[in-house]
């Protein structure tokens, strides 16, 4: 199946990462199942057919099967030059969820704009342009990395960015921003000093983020102690966990998850991990943890790689926005931080991150494949000692 990609999917150039293009497009095929599976019943007795849920994430899979195979075609240097545009996209979309008769407020939250045929979660595109714009930032002019003043920009858009994706209010996509703007800073050569310089007020700031919210001291008090409120705010999470623990080392058995009917809120998203693994139990998760490993490792292959430093960057940038969702939705499942909306992905249901990621994925698998020369004129990656 590799071969075939690699001689037809990515036709004009061999090199690109057949493999996983593969492995990205298995894990969204397993996605649809897996969305099915756990959302069959809630989608029947809401919207009369078992198949709701499922087909719109097989309608998003094939929308980004497309987006996939067109950025896999496009000569990843092109974004160099829409860095700007894109981040500036990024952020009025992300302003447009406060605009009344625009947004759609869901659980008290506003994080999505009504396009009347559809509905579009900025915060997930603006992820992937905030890491175009870091990495053509850098890739313009590398000595960028090596004082504080000259990483004003990356900070004051990453900072606009969290800051309006905070007060949607949606505090895990602003710690998944947050991480990955100051891994993709670190990629590029800034000192550890600089970075903990930075870090510190960004940690400083997370008590008072919790406190500031009401709702977010209830999630963190239900994750200290879930038994406190087994019936409110413990709930999700002590549900969670009796998914997982029913599944033990071989699963309940594919589509015969209990927890579905009813007992998991958002088991087909924010939750479709604890369903999983009570179906197909520790070890096949583990083969599904082995395919999210493969794809990062892959990933950062193909930054470490990489013809230039803006593919490097790009690469470890789109890499980490993969790598830190699922290690956060992996931790919120399992208990060990506190409940959080971040969905698994590839897996987890919703058209946008869907969509999104898959032709983010394009994107690095040009990078893998060293796009083309096109003209423009980038720096190669700078060794450690130019960064002195």
């Amino acid at each position: 199946m590799a071969e075939f990609f690699n001689g037809r999917f990515l036709s004009y150039d061999k090199k690109k990462d057949g493999a996983l293009a593969v492995v990205v497009i298995l894990l969204a095929l397993f996605g649809v199942v897996a969305v099915y599976s756990a959302s069959n019943y809630n989608a029947a007795a809401d919207f009369g057919s078992p198949y709701y849920f499922a087909a719109k994430q097989a309608l998003g899979v094939a929308i980004g099967l497309i987006a996939m195979f067109i950025t896999a075609h496009i000569d990843y240097h092109r974004y160099f030059k829409l860095a700007l545009p894109l981040i500036v996209v990024g952020l009025v979309f992300l302003a447009l969820v406060f605009v009344p008769g625009l947004s759609v407020e869901v659980y008290g939250a506003k994080r999505w704009i009504d396009l009347k045929l559809f509905t579009v979660q900025p915060s997930e595109m603006a992820k992937f342009f905030l890491v175009v714009f870091i990495a053509a930032y850098f890739a313009e002019k590398p000595e960028r990395a090596r004082g504080f003043l000259s990483l004003l920009p990356v900070l004051a858009v990453g900072g606009a960015t969290c800051l309006l994706i905070i007060i949607e209010p949606n505090m895990s996509v602003t710690v998944c921003v947050g991480a990955v703007t100051v891994v993709m800073i670190f990629a590029a050569g800034v000192k550890l000093k600089v970075l903990a310089a930075i870090g510190a007020p960004v940690v400083a700031a997370v008590p008072l983020l919790i406190i500031a919210e009401p709702y977010r001291l209830k999630r963190l008090s239900a994750f200290l102690d879930p038994w406190e409120s087994p019936q409110g705010e413990g709930y999700q999470l002590l549900q969670s966990l009796y998914g997982l623990a029913s599944g033990g080392l071989f699963g309940v058995g594919l589509f015969n998850s209990r927890q579905k009917f009813r007992f998991l809120p958002f088991s087909e998203s924010d939750f479709i991990l604890s369903v999983i693994g009570e179906e197909i139990g520790f070890f096949g998760t583990a083969i599904l943890f082995a395919a999210m490993f493969f794809v990062i490792m892959r990933g950062f292959k193909a930054a470490f790689s990489a013809r230039d430093y803006f593919g490097y960057l790009l690469a470890v940038g789109i890499t980490s926005v993969y790598a830190v969702q699922v290690m956060i939705n992996t931790l919120v499942v399992t208990g060990s931080i506190p409940p959080t909306g971040l969905p698994l992905p590839l897996v987890s249901a919703g058209n946008t991150s869907i969509i999104i990621f898959m032709a983010a994925f394009g994107v690095l698998i040009n990078v893998s494949g060293g796009g083309s020369d096109d003209g423009l004129s980038l720096r190669k990656k700078p060794t450690l000692k130019t960064l002195d």
